[in-house]
């Protein structure tokens, strides 16, 4: 192994992969082109699209920013990672129930993205528009759209999407 190149270990979706990457490589890189694992996507490659959105150790990050070396050891959840036994996540069904999606290519970048929203107004964190940071955020359309600000749809299903959110929302469903 050379000194540009590092072995690394990750959880990915539930399976224990490990794999030598080049320092230099993206997480979003090492999924796609070293693991197989298609459900990122990339978009813009700078950041600005969220397409590459997935849930690292419970936070949502864009991998294409993402050093892969940086990530050893942990657990990298896409959103076919969040089906289980077959069964869609609240939010699967929700952006199907909800037309939240058109071409599809940022849907697995925006699921992840609201999962990790989900969780996020659920531990309290407040956002920039949340008018009250002492008290826990109501996720209504303004923090909904707020926090979903990374991801970008160049469809336009941004309706549906924000509709998709909320309907799991209202349920409480529990965030991976």
């Amino acid at each position: 192994m050379a000194d540009t190149e590092s072995e690394i270990a990750l959880l990915v979706d539930g399976v224990r992969r490990s794999l030598t990457v080049d320092n230099r490589v993206t997480l979003l890189d090492a999924l796609r082109d070293r693991l197989g694992v298609t459900s990122p996507k990339k978009g813009c490659d700078h950041g600005q699209c969220g397409a590459c959105t997935v849930l690292l150790d419970g936070r949502r990050v864009t991998t294409c920013l993402t050093f892969a070396v940086a990530c050893d050891g942990a657990e990298v959840t896409t959103s076919a990672g969040l089906a289980t036994d077959g069964r869609l996540h609240p939010l699967h069904q929700a952006f199907l129930d909800h037309d939240g999606f058109q071409c599809g290519y940022c849907t697995p970048g925006q699921i992840c993205s609201a999962a990790g929203l989900l969780d996020e107004a659920g531990a309290g964190w407040p956002s920039a528009v949340t008018a009250d940071v002492r008290t826990a955020p109501a996720l209504n359309e303004e923090e909904i759209r707020e926090r979903m600000s990374g991801n970008l749809c160049r469809c336009g299903a941004y309706v549906n999407i924000v509709a998709a959110i909320s309907e799991v929302a209202a349920k409480g469903e529990p965030a991976p």
